[in-house]
């Protein structure tokens, strides 16, 4: 069996999260995809995620649009990073960057992204930046490293999708592209998406519901976020498909290491829900077939214990929902808002999905590790 898994940042977050400063140890999505034992593009990539400056727009597989603000604001650019996830997968390019201008180059390099010159290092592997006509495009030499490293096999079985926030979206339309593209739609899917929330206006079909190609949906939503037009996504999915969704005490960001009182700035106070989170992330990529280094393999014992503390500090994580990322509280009820379908509900009056733990309560979160054994 041959599996790829596809790693989507969330908005204004990239790959290099792994150093960013909001993030304790990281950020999840990034944090996952450095701790991957085999080959980038030929087994995994890692979307950098809406308007999170295009840094990544001189190895994509499809061409980038540029979007500035927008992608911040609108969530611009996911459908080419969602193009750009099924052309790697299929191991083809549609696009290549031939021509790379001085002014990219500086903001590349402003950036921190790699910069070597392919005479100088006589390495087949970095890119070449001439200005003017380029002499190997990056998607040329990834394409040979995908071609051998797939061997007879160009096409996986299995595509993991792993995404947080609008990189969560990214993953429910990523699987419904694969399953509208002829040479995609028998690879079986799994997904695990931490508060996929699509943005305003962003709630079309392809981005709230799922089809029978997604075999295991795993996802944790964050109970206390409350902030304008940050309401989350429960897809509606196919019958045959194996839904896990598990509330966590914290806002947005707490899920994926954001450790701060409020959950967005200041000293490291609660790291327990992203740390839970990042567990089950590596054991549902592993049990997937993905191979990945350093896992954190959490015994029971220690689950519990996290579990403990975030209870007992159940009162602080309640203080964030007055809180907001974009200025103003949604709401400030015991129960939040979710997209189900085209309608915006309580969490707790979402139907048909094998909701976990304590289904139908107003604040549900696991109270012992064993509430996650599905998982």
């Amino acid at each position: 069996m041959s599996v790829f898994t596809v790693f989507f940042c969330g908005t204004g977050s990239n790959k290099h999260d792994t150093l960013n400063n909001s993030y304790w140890d990281g950020e999840l999505v990034s944090r996952l995809a450095s701790q991957m034992a085999t080959y980038e593009f030929a087994d995994w990539i890692v979307v950098d995620g809406p308007g999170s400056g295009n840094l990544q727009a001189d190895e994509l597989f499809t061409a980038p649009g540029g979007y500035g603000m927008s992608g911040t604001l609108f969530g611009s650019g996911w459908e080419e990073n969602v193009k750009h996830a099924v052309n790697v997968i299929k191991g083809h390019t549609t696009w290549q960057r031939k021509v790379l201008t001085q002014q990219e180059y500086e903001r590349l390099k402003k950036n921190g992204v790699p910069i070597q010159d392919l005479e100088t290092t006589g390495s087949w592997l970095w890119r070449t930046y001439d200005y003017g006509t380029r002499k190997v495009t990056p998607q040329a030499l990834q394409e040979q490293i995908i071609k051998m490293r797939r061997k007879g096999q160009p096409i996986p079985d299995t595509v993991n999708i792993v995404g947080w926030s609008r990189g969560g979206i990214s993953c429910h339309m990523l699987a419904n592209a694969m399953l509208a593209d002829p040479a995609l739609k028998h690879v079986k899917v799994n997904i695990f998406a931490i508060d996929p929330v699509p943005g305003v206006l962003n709630i079309q079909k392809h981005r709230i519901s799922l089809g029978e190609n997604v075999k295991e949906y795993v996802a944790f939503y964050a109970r206390d976020e409350r902030s304008k037009g940050f309401a989350c996504v429960i897809p509606q999915t196919a019958p045959g498909t194996a839904v896990h969704v598990y509330p966590m005490a914290g806002r947005h960001a707490t899920l994926v290491g954001n450790a701060a009182v409020d959950g967005a700035n200041g000293k490291k106070a609660f790291i327990e829900p992203g740390l839970i989170v990042r567990h089950y992330a590596e054991q549902c990529l592993t049990r997937w077939g993905a191979k990945l280094n350093n896992m954190l393999k959490l015994p029971s014992t220690k689950i519990d214990e996290y579990l403990k503390s975030v209870a007992s500090n159940n009162e602080a994580f309640i203080a964030m929902r007055k809180h907001s990322y974009t200025l103003i509280v949604e709401q400030s009820g015991s129960c939040r808002f979710v997209h189900w379908g085209k309608k915006s509900i309580k969490f707790s009056l979402v139907g048909g999905l094998n909701l976990k733990p304590d289904a139908g309560l107003s604040a549900p979160i696991a109270k012992k590790a064993t509430d996650y054994k599905h998982i």
